[in-house]
């Protein structure tokens, strides 16, 4: 019983899965806001990035580990439940930004966070190639990697508009 908890936890991304509408965008706001936070408390570039990666990580584990599961628990292929796929894949979106941790960042750093999540959900929704493809792949693995996917054209949009159209 508690497996099963610990399961539904981590995949449903600790319930925002049934949050409706859109749980897909539900589950893509913890790396946002948890970057948001990191921050506002003036957390290192380094800091950012080993948290997005942790978190990214964790929960791409969980996607492929516990996918097979889901899939059967809630009928189908990548349930709307399951959005630990989106919190892993908007973590890849957010790597690697350059934030200002100076007094003037906050617009910059708010228009990249926007970019960023925005970015992911219409690549997520849109599923551009290699996406669809990736969404055949068995189990937890196709859950994950059509995200991973959209989460890597969002991570370039992201780097364009940091790099070159807010400074």
């Amino acid at each position: 019983m508690s497996l099963d908890i610990a399961r539904r936890a981590m995949v449903t991304v600790f319930g925002l899965g049934f949050l409706k509408p859109a749980s897909g965008t539900w589950g893509s706001t913890p790396p946002v806001a948890m970057v948001a936070l990191l921050l506002w408390s003036g957390a290192a570039q380094w800091v950012i990035n080993a948290a997005l990666g942790l978190v990214g990580v964790v929960f791409g584990v969980a996607c492929v580990a516990f996918g097979p599961w889901a899939e059967e628990h809630h009928g189908g292929r990548d349930p709307r439940q399951v959005v630990a796929d989106e919190t892993a894949g908007q973590c890849l979106a957010l790597l690697f930004v350059p934030w200002r941790l100076d007094g003037d960042g906050m617009w910059f750093n708010g228009g990249c966070l926007a970019t960023a999540f925005i970015g992911f959900r219409f690549f997520d929704i849109l599923k551009p190639p290699p996406a669809r493809r990736a969404e055949r792949l068995p189990g937890g693995w196709g859950i994950l990697t059509d995200d991973l996917a959209a989460a890597l054209y969002a991570l370039v949009v992201t780097q364009v508009v940091a790099r070159f159209v807010l400074p």
